[in-house]
């Protein structure tokens, strides 16, 4: 949709952010050209704590060739994107470590409001803040697509839920139906987090998002606001069989970026093994030396826990 001023408007809640992630967000721009905006999301973004975990940012750029200095990652990040980094800066006596997605706007746009899969609109749909802008059209350009994917999202996660619903029973519906289509399966305790974490934005924004979306609902306000969305039945098997495709694609997808973080990532094996233990709860046992195992031999091993069912 390209009228979504007013859901924009809704979007525009940031903060100054922290300083620990406007020098970590300075860092990583100072390393690719034609940067346009940085989004700071993610845990850290949630519980405020920089020093014991990762951050995650998101670098726009104006096209893929000028961000880097050669021509393979930007290949790449036009083949599959987008590409994935790591840094770490030291910080007033503390390192603080963040990674780093880059997309260019015209990406960006098309992953909150046309790609299939939910990989980016399922992330920027949650609340999100602008660190840096390089001039108020791309302020602008970043907020429509956070509008967007928010409408993609309520479009796509409504159908899933029951007839009359919460914002509550949207999100948590709608967040682990996302999560579930890639290596970050989420318990139900950890979904009702996520939407603590920004009750009242969504509470706030799911009206706008609903009536944005093309729904119509009636609402109720007792003892909290509910939603009913007469939805026929084939619509809702349809979006059920969508939701399906997505969880068989997201793990293809996964498993493709985790291989094309060999050649992004410095020390690309080690995070990939941080990345299956943390989203999958499966330690992966190193060499007796001490030494990371082959690319053959961590292929077997993603192989043997993709079979166990690790990633869900």
């Amino acid at each position: 949709m390209e009228n979504n001023g007013e859901l924009a408007q809704l979007l525009d809640f940031r903060k100054d952010p922290p300083d620990e992630i406007v020098a970590l967000a300075e860092a990583a721009k100072k390393r690719h050209a034609g940067v346009g905006a940085v989004i700071f999301y993610g845990s850290c973004m949630r519980n405020g704590r920089f020093d014991d975990g990762i951050a995650d940012l998101y670098l726009l750029a104006d096209n893929y060739r000028r961000a880097y200095s050669s021509f393979l990652p930007a290949f790449l990040n036009r083949l599959l994107p987008p590409n994935v980094f790591y840094i770490e800066i030291p910080y007033m006596g503390r390192i603080l470590r963040a990674k780093y997605a880059i997309l260019t706007f015209e990406d960006f746009y098309r992953g909150a409001s046309r790609w299939f899969h939910s990989y980016i609109w399922g992330r920027f749909a949650q609340p999100c803040g602008i660190v840096y802008r390089r001039s108020e059209k791309d302020e602008k350009e970043v907020l429509k697509s956070l509008a967007e994917a928010l409408v993609t999202f309520v479009r796509n996660a409504a159908p899933q839920a029951p007839e009359v619903f919460s914002a509550r029973d949207l999100w948590q519906t709608g967040l682990g139906l996302s999560y579930s289509c890639e290596f970050r399966p989420e318990n139900p305790d950890a979904l009702v987090r996520l939407f603590e974490s920004a009750a009242d934005y969504y509470e706030k924004i799911t009206g706008p998002a609903l009536k944005a979306s093309g729904f119509c609902c009636e609402i109720s306000h007792d003892e909290e606001t509910r939603y009913r969305i007469r939805i026929p039945a084939a619509r809702r098997r349809v979006n059920s069989f969508a939701w399906n495709a997505r969880r068989v694609q997201g793990k293809i997808l996964s498993v493709l970026r985790l291989l094309k973080a060999l050649l992004t990532f410095e020390n690309g094996i080690e995070y990939i093994f941080w990345k299956i233990e943390r989203h999958s709860g499966v330690r992966i046992e190193r060499n007796h030396d001490g030494s990371d195992p082959s690319l053959a031999a961590l292929l077997t091993t993603l192989w043997k826990l993709l079979k166990k069912g690790a990633f869900r």
